[in-house]
């Protein structure tokens, strides 16, 4: 892309790092993708906030975590990326609740409540990702759902005003979350509320959860986690599977032979490859059986020429 850094980036006052055409694909858990116009990493909270207020308000933004719901189309992202992991990290106990920032991942959050004598986070162990990610979609496994342990969050508006919300703000359901008033503005962290309970039991929870998660899903290869949201009442792996589609492959993106509703990358896979597989499966399953598939994975940036 090599685009040249516009003059209304400045760094002074800034500790993060900034990287300029960056390949996404070592950023995202599927390991493909085009190349980021910049990613910035910022050391902390403070440092995100002073690089909002002195970004141009038309910079198209991204933030990532683990990457593990994304893909960045082969043609790259024309703006900046934040990447979360790292700097956005605090983890902590406050009286009864924990206060987890958004780079902070879902297993180290199910092992800190547990050490705390806390129950009921233990499902977070199955979720590949960070907490803004699970805060931004409402992601959950084994029965758990993030914003059913959520007392309030804590987000930075686009110009680096840091405010602290209630659900009650939030349009909140299955694999979905949306401000009832519109603003653009970023999940930095959360105040969550778990059981006081047996730290053992707890443990023994988590290394069952991790097992199974394990046995069934195909985690020696590159993947996004689930593909597609359950459609009411069935899962996505049942009609995916019934459809003929385990092992159906392009390029080198292939539907698992392990789980049916997970996408690996076999080795080179282009985010084309990947795309276009989504959209077969899709176009799959509808023709067959007259339910439309909708997608978990967040997909961003411009086409390849």
């Amino acid at each position: 892309m090599n685009m040249s850094e516009p003059t209304e980036f400045r760094a002074e006052g800034l500790r993060g790092e900034m990287l300029r055409d960056e390949p996404m694909s070592r950023h995202a858990s599927w390991r493909a993708g085009g190349v980021a116009q910049r990613v910035y990493q910022p050391a902390d909270l403070a440092d995100l906030q002073t690089f909002l207020r002195r970004t141009p308000a038309d910079e198209p933004l991204l933030a990532v975590g683990l990457g593990s719901n994304l893909l960045v189309r082969d043609g790259g992202f024309r703006g900046t990326v934040l990447l979360l992991l790292g700097g956005l990290a605090e983890l902590r106990r406050e009286g009864d609740l924990i206060y987890a920032q958004a780079g902070v991942a879902g297993a180290k959050l199910a092992r800190f409540a547990a050490t705390n004598h806390l129950c009921g986070a233990e499902f977070f162990v199955g979720i590949p990702g960070t907490l803004g990610g699970m805060l931004a979609m409402n992601a959950g496994c084994y029965g758990g759902e993030t914003w059913q342990k959520v007392v309030r969050v804590q987000v930075l508006a686009r110009g680096g005003e840091l405010l602290e919300r209630a659900p009650q703000e939030y349009e909140i359901g299955y694999r979905h979350v949306a401000l009832r008033k519109a603003n653009e503005e970023f999940f930095v962290g959360a105040w969550l509320k778990f059981e006081q309970g047996d730290a053992e039991a707890a443990r023994q929870q988590i290394k069952a959860l991790m097992e199974k998660r394990s046995a069934s899903q195909p985690l020696q290869l590159p993947n996004c986690g689930s593909v597609f949201r359950n459609p009411p009442g069935d899962h996505a792996a049942r009609l995916i599977e019934s459809c003929g589609l385990k092992g159906k492959r392009i390029g080198g993106a292939q539907v698992s032979e392990k789980h049916a509703n997970f996408i690996v990358n076999l080795g080179g896979a282009s985010a084309a490859d990947i795309e276009d597989l989504i959209g077969e499966v899709r176009a799959t399953v509808l023709r067959q059986t007259g339910i439309e598939l909708h997608t978990e994975v967040r997909i961003a940036g411009e086409k390849a020429k």
